[in-house]
């Protein structure tokens, strides 16, 4: 069961409908780039970010749960994992992950709790 993975938290300070795009997103221990994507849609809220030289031009997919904090003033998204948790996530591709139930699923587990792989402990 990963549903909530993919919803914002209430107290994240996100409203429905804002334009996420090209803010900054923070982990727990720095900087890991910038939204290029993302969805408020229920059940299946998350954020796409351009990691730039960080994975070297790659970009990670982080369900909706993973924010603690949305800084509309700043432009900036703060998310309660550091640098390393992401960069172990399974590897996203858009044009093969992107409504891929399958892949939601696997990053639902790694994100979700009780996740075996250094997400957020049960």
């Amino acid at each position: 069961m990963t549903e909530h993975v993919w919803s914002y938290k209430s107290t994240s300070g996100h409203l429905a409908g804002t334009d996420l795009t090209g803010y900054k997103v923070e982990a727990a221990d720095g900087s890991i780039g910038k939204v290029d994507k993302h969805s408020d849609e229920v059940g299946d809220a998350y954020l796409v970010v351009d990691t730039g030289v960080w994975i070297f031009g790659k970009e990670v997919l982080l369900p909706a749960s993973t924010v603690t904090r949305v800084d509309p003033q700043e432009k900036k998204i703060y998310v309660d994992r550091t640098k390393e948790q992401i960069k172990s996530a399974p590897e996203f591709h858009r044009d093969q992950h992107l409504g891929n139930v399958g892949y939601h699923e696997e990053l639902g587990t790694y994100y979700g709790s009780g996740a075996p792989f250094g997400g957020r402990p049960a």
